[in-house]
């Protein structure tokens, strides 16, 4: 038999992941998301840079990176300016000032292309997820555990479920190209 809730779960987990993607995509403001993907060498190994320090947002432009070990700053601020969000922290003792410049016409259509690129795959997931429960229920089927009728209308249910979610993930990704085209 087919499990809705395992399925519907799975899905909702490909949006959850997608949502977390578009944290990191750059808009106008500060958001402490920004510095996930940025990882540190510290220690003999490689660290997030929410692990190596306190991350903050003290403006709206502005982010900063109060680093716990003084040995650490230089590591800190090679792995963001080395991150390929276009940022240049400035190193002030133990914190970095972190301005985030203006988005020009060029970078913003950049990130919505990452943002669409995020969402495809998004979509892709979900398409697996479904083809999951499709294969589910034609072997149910084959092995007479459900009929050709209950096969059928479960299959519309699952389509139906596929349908929404792949809506919600346009939706999330109309809302972020707007954003992040805000001028």
């Amino acid at each position: 038999m087919l499990d809705f809730d395992d399925l519907k779960r799975r899905m909702e987990g490909a949006v959850a992941s997608f949502k977390h993607e578009l944290t990191g995509l750059r808009t106008g403001r500060a958001s402490t998301a920004l510095l996930d993907t940025v990882m540190v060498e510290a220690y003999g190994a490689t660290l997030p840079v929410n692990q190596v320090g306190n991350i903050s947002v003290p403006e709206s432009r502005m982010l900063a990176v109060s680093v716990w070990d003084k040995t650490m700053v230089g590591a800190v601020e090679r792995a963001i300016r080395d991150c390929g969000l276009g940022l240049n922290p400035i190193t002030d003792g133990m914190i970095l000032r972190i301005p985030l410049p203006e988005l020009n016409e060029e970078r913003r259509r950049e990130l919505v292309k990452i943002a669409h690129n995020y969402a495809e795959q998004a979509r892709i997931a979900v398409r697996h997820i479904r083809r999951d429960g499709m294969d589910n229920l034609k072997k149910a089927e084959k092995e007479a555990l459900i009929g050709q009728d209950e096969s059928r209308t479960q299959a519309d249910k699952v389509q139906k479920l596929t349908d929404d979610i792949i809506g919600e993930i346009d939706k999330i990704l109309s809302a972020k190209e707007a954003e992040i085209m805000q001028v």
